[in-house]
C-alpha cells in the first residue's frame, strides 16, 4: 500500500535519495539546503552508507566524483554560492562520465545574496555553469510530492546515462510542508557494469547506445579517467579526428533518449490564446492565475517544464502561433528559451528579484494585460 508522509521539500529529496539507492553524501551546510545533509548525516551511517562533512563545496564535489567511481550512487547539495563553487569539478564529471546528484537550493545572488529567501537565477548557470560544449540534465520540482519522485528519477537518469544530474530547486519549495505519497515500489535503475573481462573492457567505447558500460574501480578493471580530452581506452590525446568522435558523443549522448527525459506538465494549452510559462514555485502561481483566468472566461493555459536542460523544445512547439507569458523569479533566464523559438514579439516577461514570490494576483494582472491585446 502507498505511505502518506507529512515532509519538508528537502526532506523529500532525501528520502528519495536514499529510496534511490544513494550510499554517499559530500557536503558543506549552506542555507537553504542544510536539512538535506542534516537528514543525510542521520540515515546513511544506519544503512551502512558514508556520510562526509567537507571543507568546501570544492571538496564535497570531488568527493562524489570518487565515490562514484567506486560503485556507489553519490549526492552533494547546496545553494547558489556553493554551486558556483561546485563547477569546475562538475565540468570534469561530465567530461568523465560519471553518474551523481547535484541539489541546489537556489536562494537570492549575487555573491551572499539572500540567503533565506528564494529565487530562480541559476537556471542559467545550471546548464553553462562549467566551461565548454557539455550535456547536462536539469529537473526542477514545484511540489514536495515531486521532489521525492525527482530526487528517484535524478538518480535513474545520472546511472542511465552516465552523466551528472542537476536538481534545481528553489527556497520556498525547499522548506514547503506538504504531504507526500510513498509508492509500494520505485522503478530503480542502476548503471550498466561491463560485460566483458578486465583486459577487453573499453571504458569509453563508442557503442550503438552512446552510452559506455561502467566498471566499479576495485574490481578489477584498471582504467585511466581524466578531464583531458581522451580516447575510448580513457587515454589523453589532442589527435583532431579522436577529439571530434570523443566531443560528438558526448554532446550528443542524450539525443537518441529525449522523449524519457524531457518532463513536462501542460495544462488547457489546446485552446489557449496565451500560453503561462512557469516552472518551480512560481508555477504554483502561475496555475493559480491560470485558473482564475479560465473562470473569467480567459483563454490561458499553463506549460511547465519539469525538465528545464535539456529545453523541451519539441514539446513547446506543438503550441505554435500563440501568444507567451514566461514568469520567473529572475531578470529573464529561461525566457530566452522561448524568445529562440517563438521570437521576441510572441514572447511578455514577467520577472522578480527581490526575494518575494510572484504572486497569483501579479500573474493575473500580466495575463489580463496580454490577452487583451491578443
Amino acid at each position: 500500500m502507498n505511505r502518506a508522509r507529512l515532509m519538508q521539500g528537502n526532506e523529500a529529496v532525501a528520502e528519495g535519495a536514499l529510496a534511490a539507492g544513494v550510499l554517499f553524501y559530500a557536503g558543506y551546510p549552506i542555507t537553504p539546503s542544510t536539512e538535506i545533509a542534516e537528514i543525510m548525516a542521520e540515515r546513511l551511517p544506519l544503512i551502512g552508507g558514508t556520510f562526509i562533512q567537507m571543507e568546501d563545496e570544492i571538496a564535497s564535489m570531488a568527493a562524489i566524483i570518487g565515490a562514484s567511481l567506486t560503485g556507489l550512487k553519490a549526492l552533494t547539495a547546496t545553494s547558489g554560492p556553493g554551486f558556483s563553487l561546485k563547477q569546475e569539478n562538475l565540468g570534469y564529471a561530465i567530461a568523465t562520465e560519471i553518474p551523481c546528484v547535484v541539489v541546489n537550493v537556489q536562494r537570492g545572488g549575487p555573491s551572499t545574496g539572500l540567503p533565506t529567501s528564494p529565487a530562480q537565477a541559476d537556471v542559467m548557470q545550471a546548464k553553462w555553469g562549467t566551461h565548454g560544449d557539455h550535456p547536462i540534465i536539469v529537473l526542477t520540482p514545484s511540489s514536495v510530492q515531486e521532489c521525492y519522485e525527482l530526487a528517484v528519477i535524478a538518480f535513474n537518469f545520472a546511472e542511465e546515462f552516465r552523466i551528472p544530474v542537476i536538481l534545481l530547486m528553489d527556497e520556498v519549495i525547499g522548506h514547503l510542508r506538504e504531504k507526500v505519497i510513498i509508492p509500494p515500489k520505485l522503478t530503480i535503475i542502476d548503471r550498466k557494469r561491463p560485460a566483458v573481462p578486465p583486459g577487453e573492457y573499453i571504458p569509453y567505447e563508442n557503442n550503438e547506445s552512446m552510452i559506455p558500460a561502467m566498471a566499479n574501480f576495485g574490481d578489477g578493471y584498471r582504467y585511466h579517467v581524466t578531464g583531458l580530452t581522451h580516447n575510448e581506452k580513457g587515454l589523453p590525446t589532442g589527435n583532431p579526428e579522436v577529439t571530434k568522435n570523443f566531443m560528438r558523443r558526448l554532446t550528443q549522448k542524450l539525443n537518441p533518449y529525449l522523449d524519457r527525459i524531457q518532463l513536462v506538465e501542460e495544462v488547457q494549452l489546446d485552446d489557449a490564446e496565451l500560453i503561462v510559462v512557469a516552472y518551480g514555485c512560481t508555477s504554483r502561481s502561475a496555475l493559480e492565475a491560470v485558473h482564475i483566468a479560465r473562470g473569467a472566461g480567459l483563454r490561458v493555459g499553463l506549460f511547465r517544464p519539469i525538465t528545464i536542460w535539456p529545453f523541451p523544445q519539441k514539446q513547446l512547439e506543438k503550441y505554435a502561433n500563440r501568444k507567451y507569458l514566461v514568469a520567473e523569479m529572475n531578470c529573464g533566464q529561461l525566457v530566452g528559451e522561448i524568445e529562440r523559438i517563438f521570437g521576441y514579439k510572441s514572447v511578455e516577461r514577467l520577472n522578480r528579484l527581490d526575494g518575494e514570490l510572484i504572486t497569483p494576483q501579479e500573474i493575473l494582472g500580466k495575463i489580463r494585460e496580454v490577452v487583451h491585446y491578443v
